[in-house]
């Protein structure tokens, strides 16, 4: 026997297949590469899309915060929706926004005069790597929110935007404003002018979007000095709308002796508003009381002389084609404005459309106006010995001018407030 008990016999060889083939592994890498590559290549091309991504949202964000941002600086300047859209609008696409998709809107705050303003963005992007998961588009989205809060009240207001001197005080006046501020809109170096030793005023600040010239009789109570180069006040009446001149002269010119009956009746505007017209003046005799409505000056002045008693409440005395407000004189005032209506809160109302007016209270007139002295294009002048107390007298004007004996006691009105001093910051 040639075989040796117990020995082991050799493996039997595969036909046709060499040794070193039966043991090379190197096929078995390239499979897996096959297999993994393509998934490894897909995740780093997945990471860095979503990459893109954040860094696209980062912008976004930047945009929706600068533009949220100057739309509320907007809104505390007075502009009104459309024109916040296309603040937030230029302000976002200068920040790298491609208009896509935004909503701008405004949320009143639970104080008067605060609000939040919202802005949200959105783009679209086509996927790249990441469309093997879905074949929608990518949506990026960004949101903020600016808040407009603060502020102190204001009763005296320069709307005039480059006058000197748009509120002046001078000669031996005093004037007392109670728990409120001065403002002037003016950029001017002295758009808020004291002068003279013995002018004296108290207000709890002075606001000016120019420079202010003091003196000792300046006393503020609700800050240390004049806040100066401040935004611009916002006109708080810009939106009422003025009665047309076509529809004024359509109605009867009528006379004192006309509202001296008290079973008087008012004539009616092209559009229904009640309200009587007085042409080239009128001069209050006697002892005059004026129903709640609409009166309309055309042309010349508005006087009370001397003895004269003139009552009214809810009553809107409108100063047309020039038309001058001149309190001269001893006349006993005693006047409110109307608490509801298209002209809620003004008293006097001056037209737009005339410039150059120059509206006075002097002599020793002894005065309780309720209510807001709106004249927009006109300059009022509190002069003489004239007083005006009694109430919350706010002014609005063009120019506000204090001189001569004048003295004045007034208050910001509890319903028609004027806010100044507001701050605007980012809370989301």
């Amino acid at each position: 026997m040639n075989d040796t008990i117990g020995a082991k016999k050799p493996p039997p060889r595969s036909r046709g297949l060499p040794r070193r083939l039966l043991r090379d592994e190197r096929g078995a890498v390239a499979v897996i590469a096959a297999i993994a590559f393509p998934v490894l290549i897909g995740a780093m091309g997945l990471g860095a899309e979503t990459g893109y991504w954040y860094l696209k949202q980062r912008k976004l964000q930047h945009a929706a915060d600068v533009s949220a941002h100057a739309a509320a600086v907007r809104h505390r300047a007075g502009d009104q929706q459309l024109a916040l859209e296309a603040t937030a609008l230029r302000i976002a696409s200068a920040s790298s926004y491609s208009p896509g998709s935004m909503t701008v809107s405004t949320q009143s705050g639970p104080t008067a005069g605060n609000a939040k303003i919202t802005v949200a963005l959105s783009e679209t992007y086509p996927r790249l790597f990441s469309s093997i998961f879905s074949g929608e588009p990518m949506e990026i989205g960004a949101r903020a929110v600016a808040e407009i809060k603060g502020g102190s009240k204001a009763c005296v207001l320069a709307l005039s935007s480059s006058a000197s001197g748009a509120v002046t005080v001078t000669g031996s006046t005093e004037v007392h404003l109670s728990g409120c501020s001065v403002v002037s809109n003016s950029n001017a170096a002295d758009a808020f002018l004291m002068k003279n030793g013995s002018a004296v005023m108290s207000t709890d600040c002075v606001y000016t979007v120019g420079e202010a010239v003091t003196t000792t009789g300046l006393t503020l109570t609700g800050c240390y000095e004049p806040v100066e180069r401040a935004p611009p006040t916002a006109d708080p009446f810009a939106s009422v709308a003025e009665p047309e001149k076509l529809h004024i002269e359509q109605l009867p010119c009528r006379t004192l002796a006309y509202v001296s009956n008290s079973t008087y009746t008012f004539d009616r505007l092209a559009n229904g508003q009640e309200a009587i017209r007085f042409c080239g003046g009128l001069e209050i005799k006697g002892t005059i009381s004026l129903k709640p409505g609409l009166y309309i000056i055309d042309g010349g002045d508005f006087t009370v002389t001397a003895g004269a008693k003139l009552s009214g409440e809810g009553v809107t005395l409108f100063f047309a084609n020039s038309a001058a407000a001149k309190l001269l004189g001893n006349g006993d005032i005693d006047l409110s404005a109307p608490t509801s209506g298209p002209y809620a809160g003004l008293l006097f109302f001056g037209s737009r459309h005339t410039t150059g007016v120059v509206h006075q209270v002097t002599g020793n007139s002894e005065s309780t106006l309720e209510g807001n002295l709106y004249m927009p294009t006109a300059r009022i002048d509190f002069t003489g010995n004239s007083t005006v107390s009694g109430g919350c007298t706010q002014i609005v004007a063009d120019q506000v001018t204090f001189t001569g004996n004048s003295t004045m006691e007034t208050c910001a009105s509890p319903t028609d407030e004027i806010l100044v001093g507001r701050t605007v910051s980012l809370i989301e």
